[in-house]
């Protein structure tokens, strides 16, 4: 089994520490979106990168259209890892929707899990009044009709909404350059998957302690979704960012490890 889950998720550990930490990208990305990030753990946690199947250098053969037609597929992938590496209270740090699929593994294997880290987290990102999720219904059909017609014009357009940060243009051609390493099928499935999910009825259910890192200006996830989450987590933390941007462990990695690392240190 060990070979077959790390090469499918194309697993990397590093780290000197006992205690692990387990870094899960988001949408379009891989894990080496973490690379300024999760250097800085590796004196003090055992320190565990990898790609969902479908992303980055996981093993394609294993993607089932059946299986990741929800984000259970993906929470299987994380809960798969666990397994395979015995984990024990780990602390989870997920991305965008990998908050949501770290939530949900925490839900099914709390004694897997210590500590929540939800970076830019959306339990649902279409506004259902007096819910604010930043985007009508219509936007986000509109967003996989671009992705069906122009894939790459797609890419290109939604790497500068969530990168923001326009005097760094590297930022945005390095998400469009993963997003377009990725099969357009494939990530059509994860788009549609994330974008119209809605776990806001699960939040409360959440028994893991959890840190919401937010962003002041991030156009995928709105300060009021963050305050959102916040409130329906019981034992939750909000630290808001002053920054731009759905990815802070690109944007701004110094300030993300600084508040990840507070929170740990704090919970001691």
């Amino acid at each position: 089994m060990e070979r077959t889950i790390r090469q499918r998720n194309n697993v990397k550990i590093s780290g000197d520490g006992t205690k692990t930490i387990i870094f899960a990208h988001g949408f379009g990305c891989d894990q080496n979106m973490w690379r300024w990030t999760a250097p800085a753990f590796e004196k003090d946690y055992r320190v565990v990168l990898f790609d969902y199947v479908g992303s980055g250098q996981s093993d394609i053969s294993k993607y089932d259209k059946v299986k990741y037609d929800s984000l259970q597929g993906y929470v299987q992938d994380v809960l798969d890892i666990c397994d395979d590496l015995q984990l024990e209270d780990a602390v989870f740090v997920g991305h965008s929707v990998s908050a949501m699929i770290g939530m949900m593994a925490a839900m099914e294997r709390p004694e897997s899990f210590d500590k929540l880290i939800m970076i830019g987290p959306s339990p649902c990102y279409i506004n259902k009044p007096p819910y604010f999720g930043g985007f009508e219904k219509e936007e986000l059909h509109g967003l996989i009709d671009l992705l069906d017609k122009n894939y790459i014009g797609w890419a290109k357009g939604f790497a500068a909404m969530v990168m923001a940060n326009e005097e760094r243009p590297s930022l945005a051609q390095e998400l469009m350059a993963s997003i377009c390493s990725t099969d357009p099928v494939i990530a059509r499935q994860f788009a549609i998957a994330t974008f119209f999910s809605d776990y806001r009825h699960e939040l409360q259910k959440v028994s893991v302690p959890a840190l919401i890192i937010q962003c002041s200006d991030d156009m995928i996830a709105p300060a009021a979704v963050g305050e959102y989450v916040h409130q329906h987590i019981p034992n939750s933390t909000l630290k808001v960012m002053d920054a731009a941007g759905h990815c802070p462990h690109l944007s701004h990695p110094e300030k993300t490890v600084e508040l990840i690392r507070e929170y740990l240190e704090a919970s001691l």
